[in-house]
């Protein structure tokens, strides 16, 4: 008995000494001084949280912008935490009563992607009061449900809609509150309604506290827009961007005659805008450019990288603004071509002064040894049928989704094979903002009719993004789908578009895209089976050599049916 008696006087001290350092780490925290930085970190997420959380923010009761601007300015002057969180709780008392909700209560049957959601900070006795984090507890748990005021569901698709933001005109670079709303309103849309952002390089609250300086600090209207353009960078996401004028003239307006792709850090030419221009200056296929203006390439590279939204290094390259585009009509261009290095000075234009030539070549046709071809950024719906007809009898069909498809997938899809899994989702659920569940596994192809017995080789790289993503993913469900390629964009998923307080535009990825075995494509792309990466070589020699992959492929040993 006395034994049993130790042990729990034991347990009993061990809980008052457990309370009285958490009492103690309480005390100390909310003592500490506090930067401007910390006091609006801490603003910012507070603030995201009631307004998708408190039922009188979330239906719209207040103007919730001016509220950020109110605390922002209540909390000048304020040193300790102590001190913020009776600003807060001030704040959170005149926000009205938290009612009972039964239904919030209530078990959910949805399967939840865990990796996402995280409202610990709520709690966190470092940066609130233990009253704060009391009702925000409260609130959590008597969210508000129904119809926010502040975004909608797409149905039936399922991701938000941002709605009823306001927008402040251009001279939003000039005002203080409006800088730090631009910042705020964003980071807390990705916050709670991007499926992906467990995904990203860097903790998305690191990049809250990182990025609160640049938007106080912004002296122009430039440099409002690169912070809003490194902010979007920093979700690791192909479908981000903003595309202002602002915004582009840090790259430059004008444009060399050719396109080109960066291949060990250099820019190799690989077609042209516009022939009789590139001609003027020489430039052809092949071409190595390795400085422009006495930058080489990778030096470039770094400087811009912050500025360009990507999910993975190989859509980084292909923002081919950002390395050869300036401020004026020349550039001095070190370059190097059949082995012999040289500099000269080309001209750079508008865009609107450039010709891209147009194709004429057919969408689809027949190669040598009996083996189809189809160009899935060209082909129509309607074309469908004539294009099976065309093709149905060859040995193979080559799919090229280098580009962007135009909704094409299910109706080939019917034509090829039957009825297959191929695409999973994540969704937001409208009633827990920041909480993602698994939806249903969809289907393609069609049941009953005569499939093409022959390969199906899909061709991928860079350009294959969101719906050409997705068009693989449903393709590859054919018994004799190939893929060949480089990792394509990791952006697929359903976009969200997001208003910044100026009314620039931007997008998010909303919805989160994985194959039925759970295999995620943000970031990483879709699968491939044999990957293939164009050469200096082969681009000089005018050679596609994923092309010429596949149809080595497509000629290699006969299929048994």
């Amino acid at each position: 008995m006395s034994s049993f008696r130790d042990t729990c006087l034991t347990i009993q001290f061990m809980k008052k000494l457990l309370t009285l350092a958490f009492l103690l780490a309480s005390a100390f925290g909310l003592a500490q001084n506090l930067t401007e930085t910390d006091k609006l970190y801490t603003t910012a997420k507070l603030w995201g949280f009631l307004k998708y959380y408190h039922p009188e923010v979330a239906g719209g009761k207040f103007d919730w912008d001016a509220q950020l601007f109110d605390i922002i300015e209540k909390t000048k002057t304020i040193s300790n935490s102590g001190d913020l969180s009776a600003v807060y709780d001030k704040w959170l008392d005149g926000l009205g009563p938290v009612k009972p909700c039964k239904a919030c209560a209530r078990p959910s049957s949805k399967k939840y992607l865990d990796k996402n959601f995280d409202l610990s900070w709520t709690q966190d006795p470092t940066l609130f009061s233990e009253s704060v984090s009391r009702k925000l507890k409260s609130i959590e748990q008597n969210r508000f449900l129904g119809k926010s005021h502040y975004f909608g569901v797409h149905d039936p698709v399922g991701n938000v809609e941002f709605k009823n933001e306001k927008t402040y005109g251009s001279g939003v670079w000039n005002d203080r509150n409006l800088r730090l709303l631009s910042l705020i309103r964003y980071w807390n849309q990705f916050e709670y309604f991007s499926p992906n952002k467990y995904l990203t390089d860097q903790n998305w609250n690191d990049v809250l506290r990182e990025m609160i300086p640049k938007f106080d600090n912004a002296k122009s209207e430039q440099e409002l827009h690169l912070a809003m353009l490194e902010l979007v960078t920093r979700t690791d996401d192909s479908h981000a961007g903003i595309t202002t004028a602002q915004a582009n003239a840090y790259f430059g307006h004008y444009w060399i005659a050719a396109d080109f792709r960066i291949i060990d850090e250099k820019a190799v030419i690989t077609s042209f805008h516009d022939v009789e221009k590139a001609q003027k200056d020489d430039l052809r296929i092949g071409d190595v450019i390795e400085k422009v203006n006495g930058k080489s390439i990778s030096e470039i590279m770094k400087e811009r990288d912050r500025y360009l939204p990507a999910s993975n290094p190989a859509v980084k390259k292909r923002r081919r603004y950002a390395f050869l585009n300036g401020p004026d009509d020349s550039a001095t261009i070190v370059f190097s071509r059949n082995g012999q290095s040289a500099e000269k000075t080309v001209k750079r234009y508008l865009s609107d002064d450039l010709k891209d030539p147009v194709k004429t070549d057919p969408k689809w046709k027949i190669l040598n040894n009996n083996i189809g071809y189809v160009d899935m950024g060209r082909l129509e719906i309607k074309e469908i049928d004539a294009m099976w007809d065309m093709l149905k009898a060859t040995s193979a069909i080559i799919f090229d989704i280098r580009n962007y498809p135009k909704g094409t997938v299910y109706a080939i899809g019917a034509k090829l094979f039957g009825r297959e899994d191929f695409v999973t989702f994540t969704q937001p659920d409208p009633d827990y903002p920041g909480k993602f569940y698994w939806n249903k596994i969809l289907s393609i192809g069609k049941n009953g009719n005569d499939k093409f017995k022959g390969k199906v080789i899909l061709l991928v790289n860079e350009m294959t993004q969101s719906h050409g993503e997705f068009t693989v993913m449903g393709l590859q469900c054919a018994p004799n789908a190939i893929t060949i390629g480089s990792q394509t964009a990791g952006a697929d998923g359903n976009v969200s578009d997001a208003i910044f307080p100026d009314g620039t535009s931007t997008y998010i990825t909303g919805l989160g895209v994985y194959y039925p075995d759970g295999t995620q494509t943000q970031r990483t792309g879709v699968k491939i089976d044999i990957e293939v990466q164009p050469t200096v070589s082969g681009i000089a020699e005018g050679r596609d050599e994923i092309l010429e992959k596949a149809i080595k492929t497509a000629s290699e040993k006969p299929i048994k049916n």
